[in-house]
Parts: C-alpha cells; structure tokens; sequence
C-alpha cells in the first residue's frame, strides 16, 4: 500500500524530498509544502520532523478515496462540494474570508442588531432550483405577499402578484389580454422550462416545444418585446424594471429572457428571501455537506493549485489565471483573456427607524422594488449607466422577517449598476430616486453603509469591478461560458464552477452541481 501510495504522489509530483521543509499546508497529521522545479513541475518537501508513519498513513488514505478541493464557499462552490462529497468524494471547501458564503452571506454592517444581506437578498432561482428542491433538508424560505412592486410618478404602482389575473388587473385595459397571451403558457410550462434553463448547456431538450416557444419571445431585446406586445406604461414599465435584472442594455438580444423568467417565477414559485437572511442558505449547505464527511476552512487563500484528484474552482476567469495560469495550455488562457465582465454595482445598506414610507403603499407588499419609473427613463438608464437617474433596485426584508432588525426598525438594500469598476459615488443619484417615490425616506435613515464597486471587489474578488453575475450574460457568453469547454480546463482535473459557468449568475447552485457531475463523470465515479 506505501508503495501505491508513494506511486500516487509521483504521479502529481516530480519529486518526493523527506527532509527540511518550509511547511505551508497543514494536513490533519503533518505539513508539507509544495514549490516549483526549473521544468515548472511541482516538488513535495516532507519535513524531516514529521511522522513518517502519519504521513504514509494518509498517503495510502489517499488511494482508496478519491480526493477534492473546492475554492470559494459561494453557493455553487457549498454545492459543487455536497455533489462530490455525496459520491464518496473526500472534499474539502477552502474560503479566502473568515466568514462562509461569498456573495450569500449576512452580517451587521450599519449598527449592532440589523442583519444585512452582503450579496444576494431575493431567491427566485433559488427556490425554483432543481438542486436546492433535491437537498433532504427545508430551507428557510419567506414568501413575501407579492414578488416585487414597481412605483409610478401618479403615485400608484404595478405589482407583481403570485396570481396572474390579480396582475392583469392592475394593468391598463389595453395590455390584459396581451399579458396573459405572453406570460401564461411560460407560467404553464414553467417546472419543464426551468430543468431547461438551469440544466446543462448542451444537451437533447425534453421539453422541446414548451422551449421553442419560450425562444421565440426570450430572444428578443426586452424593449422590443415591450413595445410590441404592450401599449400602456404600465406593463412596458414592469417588464423593464425585472428585465434589468439581465444587467444588459433593454436593446440586447435575449435580455427579455430574464424579464419572462423571472415574472414566471414570480407567478410560480415565487421570490423568497431567507429567515435570518442569506447566511441561513449557507449554513444549512455546510451543515449538509459536514454530515456528508465534507469540511470548510475559512482564511484560506487559494494562491496555487491545491493536491487533489479534483479541484473545482468557485471563482471566475481573472482569478484563475493568477492561480493556474503556469498549469493551463496557452490558447485556453488566450480564451479566459477574452473573457468580458459586466457592468459593476453600487450598493447602500440602510439601517432604518422605519418601514420606508413610499406614496403607493402597495410597494409594502413585496420584498423587492424596481425604481426607474417608465420603460423609456428604465432603457436610458441601463444604456448609459450615467449618475442621472440610476434605475433602482431596493430591497426591504425586514417587512416579512423581524429578525433582521431590533422592534420597531428596518433594514433596507438599494443598488444601481454602473460602469465596471467606477469609481463615482452614486448615493445622491440612488437616494434622489428612492425619494421621488418616498418623500420622507431621508427621515428613516439611522446609518448607511456603502459599498462601491472596489469595495465589493476587495470584499469578494469574484465581482470583478463590481460586476455580480460572474461575467456579462450576453448571448455568447451565455452559450460558451467562459469558453466553449464550459467547466473544463485545459488541465485535467481542474474546473471552474462559478458564475463564470452556464447557467450564469444567481444563486440557485446549478453551475456547481453541473461542475461537479462533469468531474466525477470524468474521474469514473
């Protein structure tokens, strides 16, 4: 078995020294380090202090059980992990920050007590998912009254209500009709569609009618789609604030797919937040993947290939550059150097000394509010992502989850996308808009606390320049993404398995759990 187990590291290392180390890995029962050959292969230093018997124990460990690491504790990487682990797999999930979550994570950024969303805030993939409803435990989904509200200058506004003739009714006479033609067979058809949506890129459709007829209408930009399907402000107005989601120009081809999807999901399943905010998603994903045998360590920064059978890598292109480029062929690097980012964010967390008093009171329905007023001013704004008139997408769990802040108060969210690593400070231009539909907002404010599209990357460096989606979700980087090996690299036993891989941004952990399929089909498990 040492012998096996000796062969097995030769097959990954040039050489095998037992001797004086500089020990920067700790395994459970000895460290080791690994450096670089002249011929850019890696050299295995034993420390010469070291148990042997410890050492050659976990080496013949290692030759029964397959072995992988996963970078990034995001919710692709929590799932690309629990996949692995669940196959037998020995995983282990290494997390740069000391706290769990990547962009699915909670804490108290404005004052003790309120308990603020640091990414993502509202699950309509989420509960949607196919791997989330597969997983042998509840989450703590809330399912606020409506899925979110878009206010208008005549003091009303449109909300999205989980029924969809509640909807129509709220819409102008002109646009009922349309509106149920639209919507309703996505709404019908939604449980096949979302297996399409969010499974593999390539693959033999199961529902192929219900897909083509979603296509004809997906693949259009969203201002097209609103201003030939509806002819009143209302429903051009609320189609546009959801299809903003895309974090494209409303002038894209396939932006309007967002807008379908999400609006289905909305009359479907829902948009929930979570009890306890996003943290609580993370927790019970750790707590899973621990009963698998997995594990997590935090404050550990990836700077070079871990030793394992497999390593999924939870981050996006730029990063894994840095950290494998040496290890990847020329022309697959080429491929990740083209690989484009979106847009960045501009994000404020508000505590609050009250629920925002917005002028349309039916904006208190929803957790999520679309703030950009007509579909014109929504299409000028995603076009030139200018300090004038941001649209606004705000956030207000706090109205259907007490725990989020002490009795009586409320925390609130509000971001803008803007130019991919700006570095303009848009707090006027966001709060402006969120007046013009609140007056009295600026009077709740206790505390704020901003974050610009540097201080997201830093925080979190896959949101590169701001950028939330893991990369632009344009059509090309849709189908090839990052490139046209999708998960793969071009090293064996590497993958990406971030939001950089189809199906994209959102957490609803399906790139993971494709990620990890991928692999273990590769490694014949």
């Amino acid at each position: 078995m040492v012998r096996a187990a000796m062969a097995k590291i030769r097959s990954v290392y040039n050489f095998v020294f037992i001797g004086p180390g500089r020990p920067s890995l700790n395994e459970p029962q000895f460290s080791f380090d690994r450096i670089h050959s002249p011929r850019n292969r890696d050299v295995l230093w034993i420390s010469r202090t070291t148990n042997l018997h410890s050492v050659f124990g976990w080496m013949i460990e290692s030759v029964g059980m397959s072995t992988a690491t996963i970078i990034g504790s995001g919710p692709n990487g929590l799932s690309a992990a629990i996949v692995l682990a669940a196959s037998g797999v020995r995983t282990t999930v290494l997390e740069r920050n000391g706290q769990i979550g990547g962009g699915c994570s909670t804490a108290e950024v404005t004052q003790p007590g309120f308990l603020h969303d640091l990414g993502s805030s509202t699950y309509p993939l989420g509960a949607a998912s196919p791997f989330y409803g597969s997983l042998p435990f509840t989450i703590p989904w809330i399912q606020p009254h409506a899925a979110f509200a878009h206010p208008l200058d005549d003091g009303t506004a449109v909300v999205l209500e989980h029924s969809i003739e509640e909807t129509i009714d709220q819409l102008d006479a002109c646009d009922r009709k349309a509106y149920r033609s639209l919507i309703e067979p996505v709404v019908s058809n939604f449980a096949a569609l979302v297996e399409e949506i969010l499974g593999p890129i390539l693959h033999i459709p199961e529902s192929p009618f219900a897909l083509a007829r979603f296509g004809l209408s997906a693949l259009l930009p969203a201002l097209s789609l609103a201003r030939s399907h509806f002819a009143g402000e209302r429903a051009r107005s609320l189609f546009a604030g959801v299809s903003t989601h895309s974090i494209l120009p409303l002038e894209t081809t396939a932006s309007a797919a967002v807008g379908l999807t999400l609006i289905a999901a909305g009359h479907t399943r829902g948009w929930p937040i979570l009890r306890g905010g996003a943290q609580s998603l993370t927790d019970a994903l750790v707590r899973h993947l621990e009963d698998l045998g997995g594990r997590v360590e935090t404050g550990r920064e990836v700077t070079e290939l871990p030793l394992s059978d497999l390593v999924l890598a939870d981050i996006t292109p730029r990063q894994l550059l840095r950290i494998a480029g040496s290890h990847l062929s020329t022309g697959y690097r080429k491929q990740l150097e083209r690989f484009r980012y979106g847009p960045g964010a501009f994000k404020i967390d508000y505590a609050l000394n009250a629920a925002i008093p917005w002028t349309a009171r039916e904006c208190l329905r929803a957790a999520t509010v679309h703030i950009g007023g007509s579909l014109e001013e929504i299409a000028q704004a995603e076009r030139t992502l200018s300090l004038n008139k941001p649209f606004v997408l705000l956030g207000q769990p706090s109205l259907f989850d007490s725990s989020r802040a002490p009795s009586g108060r409320h925390t609130a969210w509000a971001y803008c996308h803007v130019p991919n690593g700006s570095t303009k400070d848009y707090t006027e231009s966001i709060e402006s808009q969120i007046v013009r539909f609140a007056p009295e907002f600026l009077d709740c404010i206790l505390s704020r606390s901003v974050s610009t599209p540097k201080d997201l990357e830093s925080w979190n460096p896959n949101l590169v320049g701001g950028d939330i989606l893991g990369g632009a979700m344009n059509v090309r980087q849709l189908l090839f993404r990052p490139t046209w090996s999708l998960y793969r690299t071009s090293r064996s036993g590497l993958y990406l398995c971030g939001a950089s891989t189809p199906p994209g941004g959102g957490v609803h952990g399906m790139c993971g759990f494709h990620a990890a399929k991928m692999a273990l089909k590769d490694l014949n498990i």
